[in-house]
């Protein structure tokens, strides 16, 4: 990226509003905006001015203007922000008469790569930008603002510190095999390992966490034809989302509904009723019924509760793939069972339509998942640190097995290197020009 060239965009919404902002960044910035503006403000203050069209000394809009100077700004260099009225046609004036006087549209996010390449912000910190723009609940937003003010670098940059002291103990262990000591089996780099083995761990269970408030959670309700699978999502969604009645085979096709426990997206999917049929449309909702529960994480195993025993819903059972599973049984308002969990049968009992039980459901769910509060620090993550942190892990441990069981120094060394790799492409100390790449093209324009 040439940051050389001084960059505009628009950084509000398109469409008509209150205010309209376009941002400024690059060396120019202050030379291409004077023109428009007249005098520039002092630095960090605001004035109130008018946007003049240089060329013809025509009155575009009025607004305010901001000035930031290198490196004290988002990006790490010169900003202008120019705040006028929100109307695509004034917006769209003053971004042209930017670039004739010499600024260049700038690409999506490429004002947070600015930002990441000046070293204003690490990679964890940019992700979080658009997170915390794309949360979907208010957990969510929170989490996303922890990561953008440094939660989870916070969190990585101990475990690298160890990570480092550990290879020195052991490469400074290799670089002296002269010596009658053998460092290698020194107690105390046992320790290190067992220590980092620990905190990566911990630091995992939150990852998994920040991950699940990212992207929420997938639960397929599945189960015989007319189960009150559809009740069910109607109940948990708020809202009819889906047809309901007495005839059985009603759902053909997968429904969805997005809803928050307690802060907390879930991915709710309403499946096609599983049976044999010869009905070649109901088969294809069959088909997709058991391709959604193959990509769930929780499946919700519905059943009549006026049909104990019923031998379907066994079969169903036994084929479940192995992940949480929650049997629910539905319709307790005709058979007068207690709502909750029945601790002796192991099963939920509700009624989808009175919403007896979904209470005790929506518990389950958040036990299930292993969600935990939002509160102590918790940082909104994706699924690469996830796995750049799995992988660092698996690492670590290769590198405890070389050192207890074969005393293969070198071994162990190579694999601490690698862990360490992981971690910085993590915060994007080291990190591919392509995932880079791949991670601010999907910013919005002026972000």
């Amino acid at each position: 990226m040439n940051t050389r060239d001084t960059i505009a965009a628009i950084a509000t919404a398109p469409g008509r509003g209150g205010v309209g902002i376009i941002r400024l960044s690059g060396p120019q910035a202050h030379a291409i905006a004077q023109p428009i503006v007249g005098q520039l403000p002092p630095v960090r203050y605001a004035r109130h001015g008018v946007f003049i069209d240089p060329r013809t000394q025509d009155l575009i809009d009025d607004g305010l203007c901001l000035v930031f100077t290198a490196p004290h700004s988002y990006t790490g260099e010169d900003v202008v922000e120019l705040q006028g009225h929100g109307g695509p046609v004034v917006l769209d004036h003053l971004l042209n008469l930017l670039v004739q006087l010499g600024a260049r549209l700038a690409r999506p996010g490429e004002f947070t790569e600015r930002a990441f390449l000046n070293g204003r912000i690490d990679l964890t910190q940019a992700e979080a930008v658009a997170d915390l723009i794309d949360a979907g609940s208010t957990a969510a937003a929170q989490a996303a603002s922890r990561a953008l003010r440094g939660g989870f670098s916070d969190r990585i940059a101990p475990l690298t510190t160890a990570l480092i002291a550990l290879r020195v103990s052991i490469e400074s262990a290799l670089d002296f095999p002269e010596e009658e000591i053998d460092f290698l089996s020194d107690p105390l780099i046992a320790k290190q390992n067992q220590q980092l083995l620990h905190d990566f761990d911990e630091l995992l269970a939150q990852t998994e966490q920040g991950v699940l408030l990212r992207e929420g959670m997938r639960i397929a309700l599945i189960g015989q034809p007319n189960a009150g699978k559809s009740s069910l999502l109607n109940q948990l969604a708020g809202e009819d989302r889906a047809i309901v009645t007495d005839i059985a085979g009603t759902t053909r096709d997968v429904l969805r509904a997005e809803i928050q426990i307690d802060g907390l997206p879930v991915h709710i999917i309403d499946t096609a009723g599983l049976r044999h049929s010869d009905d070649p449309i109901e088969q294809e909702g069959i088909r997709r019924a058991w391709l959604e529960i193959e990509q769930a994480d929780v499946i919700l195993l519905l059943q009549d509760d006026r049909d104990n025993l019923c031998p379907n819903d066994q079969a169903l059972r036994a084929q479940m793939p192995a992940k949480p599973l929650i049997e629910v049984h539905n319709k307790i308002d005709l058979t007068g069972a207690i709502a909750g969990f029945n601790t002796e049968r192991g099963i939920l009992n509700i009624s989808a339509k009175t919403g007896a039980g979904i209470p005790e459901l929506r518990s389950q769910l958040k036990q299930l998942m292993g969600f935990k509060s939002t509160e102590g620090g918790q940082f909104i993550a994706r699924r690469r640190h996830l796995d750049a942190l799995i992988q660092a892990r698996a690492e670590i441990a290769a590198a405890e097995i070389a050192l207890t069981h074969h005393k293969a120094g070198e071994l162990a060394a190579e694999s601490l290197r690698r862990a360490q790799m992981e971690l910085d492409q993590i915060t994007g100390k080291f990190t591919a020009d392509d995932l880079l790449g791949e991670i601010f093209s999907n910013f919005c324009i002026g972000k």
